[in-house]
């Protein structure tokens, strides 16, 4: 499978750190450090613009795990979704959730890039839904642990 991607500003291109990695990484393109305060959100650009193969394929925007549990940085919006259709550039909403300031570095690793396959779900009315052991057992009725 083909990934286009397309350079918006003199940036790395998304690359997968392993031969193991499931996901590329994205890298802030900023020309200046960017401040996140405490509890502060920022949109930061990447620089690129994607074309994924087809409406069967979707890119999602993952937080990087270090950079959230090390540093309290994560994603605002949990995961994005590119959808195939969109040809902007993408951007990653952060947010800090620590108690302390982070200073973002042009170029910083800041998230994550997978493409996956799509399956589109028909939808259809039901006016019953076949039991399971389960049921309507909400959050936590499976137990803890």
């Amino acid at each position: 499978m083909t990934v286009k991607i397309k350079r918006l500003r003199k940036v790395d291109l998304p690359a997968y750190a392993t031969p193991g990695s499931a996901a590329m990484d994205l890298r802030a393109a900023v020309d200046e450090p960017i401040v996140l305060a405490p509890g502060a959100r920022a949109t930061v650009p990447t620089g690129i613009a994607i074309e994924l193969p087809s409406a069967d394929y979707v890119a999602l925007v993952f937080a990087r795990s270090g950079l959230a549990v090390k540093s309290g940085i994560t994603l605002s919006n949990a995961v994005g979704v590119i959808d195939s259709d969109y040809r902007g550039e993408i951007g990653v909403g952060l947010v800090n959730l620590s108690d302390k300031e982070y200073t973002l570095a042009p170029g910083e690793r800041i998230a994550q890039l997978a493409v996956m396959p799509v399956c589109r779900a028909d939808v259809v009315e039901a006016e019953e839904l076949s039991d399971t052991e389960r049921g309507a057992g909400g959050f936590g009725s499976t137990g803890k642990g």
